[in-house]
């Protein structure tokens, strides 16, 4: 089965050497690449790590790149998150003396702060969400990616994507209940 890949054309040129091409594929795809490694990995400079590794590996493998089979844009999803799960895999093998820093979940003390706040509190109740439910939720919500590009992507059935993105938000729904509206204390 032929996938029509809105960037085969430009893969080509990069892997031609063009380097407009070059340029336009970073534009392009860096963007989307540091967001993921963002909400994986929560570290801003692991992520910048991880999104200039996988703009490397695109240029390097575009000399190559057979279309057809999968996106491009696929393709580079998956070594970002492979690249992003070899740092989470590192970070869980470093024993360390002290926990880690928790941010505080108290009521943030303006309405600009309580903005910052909740996207803290989300992105540290995605953080501790297992692997997989994490990965459905960056790549469908925060990527943007369908169902089914998400399914392809993460090797799974839509039925079973779709399972793990239930359990993710209810996950995150438990997590986050006292920013409900009308939950005490929310400051909502």
């Amino acid at each position: 089965m032929a996938v029509d890949d809105p960037d085969e054309d430009l893969v080509r040129r990069v892997g031609r050497g063009d380097p407009a091409a070059v340029q336009a594929l970073v534009a392009r795809k860096l963007p989307r690449m540091l967001a993921l490694a963002q909400r994986m990995l929560n570290d801003a400079a692991e992520a910048e790590d991880v999104a200039q590794e996988a703009m490397l590996r695109a240029w390097r493998q575009a000399p190559s790149w057979r279309p057809g089979q999968a996106k491009f844009d696929t393709w580079l999803h998956r070594v970002g998150l492979n690249l992003c799960y070899d740092r989470l895999r590192r970070r869980r093998e470093i024993a360390t003396d002290a926990p880690p820093d928790r941010p505080d979940e108290g009521p943030a003390p303006d309405r600009g702060m309580l903005a910052a706040d909740v996207g803290r509190r989300v992105q540290a109740a995605l953080s501790v969400l297992p692997d997989r439910q994490r990965e459905a939720l960056v790549l469908c919500h925060y990527q943007e990616l369908t169902n089914i590009e998400a399914a392809r992507l993460m090797s799974v059935s839509v039925e079973a994507l779709e399972s793990l993105l239930s359990r993710g938000r209810r996950a995150l729904r438990q997590a986050l209940a006292d920013l409900a509206p009308g939950a005490e204390g929310s400051g909502l």
